[in-house]
């Protein structure tokens, strides 16, 4: 019996040994893209002491697994090229391409995908496909606990480019990667590494933060009890359903019916074609009215309908309803069938409708708003139609055949509801839990370059944003050893929060200087780029949206942002950027700022203003560009003191440019 235990533990020994397996960052996958021209990391883990052999394009380096399992090797930096094998031991990844690899990171804006700004772009996008680009999207996560030595989940990969596999992937870094590989005409790998919503300090270490801002790491650790967050999180969700339950039960427009009284389907009672909505209220669309009550906003749900006249040549034919942008959630109607739901408020309503849905005469569509807080409302400036055609899906430019939708509708009550109580445990809102989870991970896989597109969610308090990002670049530089890794600071867009009251002309622009969170912001952006090495700033403050806090025009962000990695990695320094102050002096009343390049002509510049030593109250000042100097105006008596430029949420009126068509951004100096 001892013998026949000793040669079965003896068996079961020597299969372990030959099932170990070395592991790989689930980075490391078919069709990866690496570095070129820099040393190239492959890291993992193994059994201690286990010898390790890495081959690349003939390139072998080897080394042996630490007493903790872990190990790292550096491959010899190496020209663009591929497909090639990168083998690990007995692990092959195959299809490997080498080139420039790009990692984008920050909120909504670097989230927003192809398939939001598809309608921009349709032909465009239609018609690429690229082998040589490949993406790849790191899964949301988050750790309060400290860092993780992987990112999460095994069902992400590297894909080539195509419409399919990018409808869902950042247009922010579709368009660039395509724009690089018409610089270079080498492979390209795009990392995305975002999550919508999310403020700078959880994408910052732990170390860093609490070297200055130690109460910051302080309340990330009171959430480090995860019997508590899932606890929450289970509870959350019970009560959203419960409070959804209660709604549906009290709605009278969710009663079942049947449609029309010609088929055995059933729908909402106030969404039939054939409901007799002769005694609704009509109203006006851009009224925030009807969603109120007591002066408050309704909580709970309301309905609005409209009836459409179809002409027999549009009778039966597929088409897309567009419903601007609502705030907050809906679900939406046509002839008493669902065609959509969306449930929040910034993604727009294009809601598409299948052949035969539309009849000839009457037609009905029905919205549920469903408002958990504040007031329910439609987004002015947005389209509000049917559209027909082969160009439906476009919106650049519009589609030539369309039938607008009324301003009026008819409204009726819904059922109103007490708030639904939830406590927040949104963990990826909090300091360094990012950080933590999916970007410690990343390094050192080699990049290119960095892009950060962020700080919406930090305009409530833009005081410390200019420390926060300092301390973030320099924190994921030493984190890759890389102290001069070239940054490109997207600068936020402009945008006007502002929400219409009755109103519906679209949102008179700021003419008189404000007092702008998004100035300040912007401002910090700004003033990193200029006192840190190798930072490019590539603003965007004339590619927004006035009522749109996620602008569409992200091949024009990706342009820019691609101008800025051509002088800091490629190295061109013929690429023009956007103008910068060299020299600033004060003549009398005039102030001449000089740049450093050349402006168009323009004898009357808007958006500058100017504050004098007497008073700290800016002004309107005329202003004019004359080579490339911007020569302005003071319109007060005094010695003028300060000078600002596009300082506002908003500001549509901008119009100083390079010749080369790049804005002359926001910045507040003293002179």
């Amino acid at each position: 019996m001892k013998k026949w235990i000793i040669l079965w533990t003896a068996a079961l020994c020597c299969a372990f040994e030959m099932n170990a397996k070395v592991e790989l960052p689930r980075m490391f996958q078919n069709g990866m893209v690496l570095q070129r021209n820099k040393p190239i990391p492959v890291w993992g883990h193994a059994d201690a002491g286990e010898d390790i052999t890495v081959t690349l394009n003939k390139k072998k380096v080897q080394t042996t697994a630490g007493s903790d399992g872990r190990w790292r090797v550096d491959l010899p930096q190496m020209k663009a090229g591929g497909p090639y094998e990168l083998t690990v031991n007995d692990v092959t990844i195959s299809n490997v391409l080498i080139g420039d690899v790009w990692l984008l990171s920050g909120q909504s804006n670097i989230d927003v995908t192809i398939e939001r700004v598809y309608p921009w772009y349709t032909k465009d996008i239609d018609s690429y496909e690229n082998p040589q680009i490949r993406l790849f999207r790191v899964q949301n996560q988050t750790d309060t606990h400290g860092v993780r030595n992987d990112i999460g989940a095994t069902n992400i990969n590297w894909k080539p480019v195509n419409k399919e596999n990018a409808w869902f992937f950042s247009a922010a870094g579709y368009f660039l990667g395509r724009r690089m590989f018409e610089k270079s005409n080498v492979p390209q790998g795009i990392i995305v590494n975002s999550w919508g919503g999310t403020p700078i300090e959880a994408w910052i270490s732990a170390d860093s933060l609490s070297r200055e801002f130690p109460m910051l790491v302080e309340r990330t650790r009171l959430y480090q009890s995860d019997d508590y967050v899932r606890s929450q999180q289970m509870a959350n969700m019970r009560m959203n359903n419960q409070w959804s339950m209660l709604l549906n039960e009290k709605d009278p427009g969710m009663k079942n019916t049947k449609v029309g009284g010609e088929t055995s389907d059933v729908c909402p009672l106030f969404t039939a074609l054939g409901y007799d909505d002769s005694q609704w209220q009509k109203v006006e669309q851009f009224s925030m009215e009807w969603a109120k009550i007591g002066g408050r906003g309704i909580v709970g749900s309301i309905w609005l309908r409209q009836h459409v006249t179809i002409d027999k040549a549009h009778a039966g034919k597929p088409a897309r309803l567009l419903l601007g942008t609502l705030f907050d959630s809906d679900v939406t109607f046509v002839n008493g069938r669902q065609v959509g739901s969306t449930g929040y408020q910034y993604p727009p309503r294009r809601y598409d409708l299948p052949e035969g849905l539309l009849r000839e005469g009457d037609n009905v569509i029905t919205i549920r708003f469903i408002n958990k807080y504040g007031i329910a409302h439609f987004i002015p400036e947005k389209p509000y139609l049917i559209a027909f055609g082969d160009d439906r899906l476009s919106i650049n430019p519009m589609p030539a055949d369309v039938i607008p939708l009324s301003t009026t509708w008819l409204h009726h009550a819904g059922a109103e509801m007490p708030s639904c109580p939830s406590a927040d445990v949104s963990l990826q809102n909090l300091p360094t839990t990012l950080y933590n989870a999916v970007l410690y991970p990343l390094a050192p896989y080699a990049l290119s370059g960095i892009v950060w597109y962020q700080g919406e969610s930090n305009v409530g308090n833009p005081r410390p944003y200019e420390r926060y990002l300092t301390m973030m670049i320099n924190n994921w530089r030493a984190l890759w050893q890389q102290p001069e890794l070239p940054f490109v600071v997207v600068q936020l867009a402009n945008y006007d929060g502002r929400q219409q009251t009755g109103n519906p002309s679209p949102i008179k622009p700021q003419l008189t200087p404000q007092n702008s969170n998004w100035a300040q912001l912007r401002e910090a952006q700004r003033l990193v780029a200029k006192k840190l090495d190798n930072v490019a700033l590539a603003s965007a403050i004339d590619l927004g949206e006035t009522v749109d806090i996620h602008p569409l025009r992200k091949r024009e962000v990706a342009e820019r942002i691609g101008l800025c990695f051509d002088r800091t990695v490629y190295h061109d320094n013929k690429v023009k950027l956007m103008p910068e102050i060299v020299s600033t002096a004060v003549e009398g009343n005039a102030i001449i700022l000089t740049f450093d390049q050349a402006l168009r002509p323009c004898a009357e510049l808007y958006e500058f203003e100017v504050a004098v030593t007497s008073s700290p109250a800016f002004h309107n000042a005329q202003a004019r560009a004359d080579g490339n100097r911007i020569i302005i105006t003071s319109p007060v008596e005094g010695t003028p003191s300060r000078v600002r430029h596009a300082w506002k949420d908003n500001p549509t009126r901008l119009n100083a440019y390079s010749q080369t068509g790049l804005p002359v951004g926001p910045f507040e100096i003293t002179l």
